[in-house]
């Protein structure tokens, strides 16, 4: 993936915690913070790009039920999350995308520090500039590393704990040349990327897995089903195997990073960006850039 020229020291960030905006990244968690040693953290991310921040509402609502997912205490209202990102926003020039994150996490745990415990659980909001991926396309292979069930991780909160998972993944994948990876549910359907959902189309019909909760039905996939379906476009959710992505007229995945971008090579197939793709980019931010 291509990523912009902007340098970190040129990057700026803005957290708001306990009450005020900070400049950088202040240190927030100690050697005994629950969060530190037993992962109790959960997180969303929207972006603001060109002016706009699509869907911000629902990103700051759902990390909200993340939070209650993971067993802590959703302590600040969705709405005000969302009026607390605008106002930060007030601080960048907008020459360069901004990420949105807000987080929760737990300071203190119960027995032995498990669980976490709710009233311990505090809340920073961290916007920081990091440039979108330009939709020039990815390469992807098929992880040997699967998702967890709903049973044995918090797999419907967006939560840190189930990241590193993916990390391993695309780590795998890139020591094999490719940039990205497909991991498989437990019977071994595709859920997802190691970043984002993903979507292949056959004559004309959009297919995407079907959210089995072992992934997280992202808010930027739910918006691209909804403004293909409402342009006449079929799309289908249902179990897809590896097979079916291998014999894919064009793949793409939806993600708030970059939002919609294509998928150029699968493991040893060349694909090139589709118009089904097209269609789909185009609408997202034609959808964004109307004040949505």
């Amino acid at each position: 993936m291509s990523h912009a020229s902007n340098s970190p020291s040129e990057l700026r960030t803005r957290t708001f915690v306990d009450g005020t905006w900070h400049e950088g990244s202040p240190a927030l968690i100690g050697p005994k913070s629950h969060a530190m040693w037993l992962g109790s953290t959960v997180f969303d991310g929207a972006r603001w790009f060109e002016g706009v921040a699509p869907d911000l509402d629902l990103h700051c609502a759902r990390v909200n039920r993340s939070a209650e997912a993971l067993g802590l205490k959703a302590t600040v209202a969705a709405t005000e999350i969302e009026a607390l990102a605008r106002q930060g926003l007030e601080g960048f020039s907008g020459k360069t995308a901004v990420y949105i994150r807000p987080m929760y996490w737990a300071e203190d745990g119960g027995y032995m520090g498990v669980p976490a415990d709710p009233q311990s659980t505090r809340f920073c909001l961290c916007l920081y500039e990091t440039p979108m991926i330009e939709p020039a396309g990815f390469s992807v292979t098929v992880s040997p590393f699967r998702r967890p069930t709903p049973e044995t991780m918090p797999t419907l909160a967006k939560a840190g704990c189930l990241y590193p998972n993916n990390g391993r993944a695309i780590m795998e994948a890139k020591s094999r040349g490719f940039e990205n990876a497909l991991v498989l549910d437990m019977i071994g359907n595709v859920a997802e990327t190691g970043t984002s959902n993903i979507f292949f189309v056959k004559d004309g019909v959009v297919y995407t897995p079907v959210p089995n909760g072992c992934f997280l039905n992202g808010i930027t996939r739910q918006r691209v089903i909804k403004l293909l379906r409402d342009a006449g476009r079929e799309v289908v959710e249902k179990s897809l195997s590896v097979a079916e992505f291998m014999d894919a007229d064009e793949i793409f995945s939806t993600g708030n990073h970059s939002k919609v971008v294509p998928v150029n090579r699968i493991e040893e197939r060349q694909l090139q960006p589709g118009p089904v793709y097209r269609e789909a980019r185009e609408a997202y931010m034609a959808f964004a850039k109307a004040g949505s």
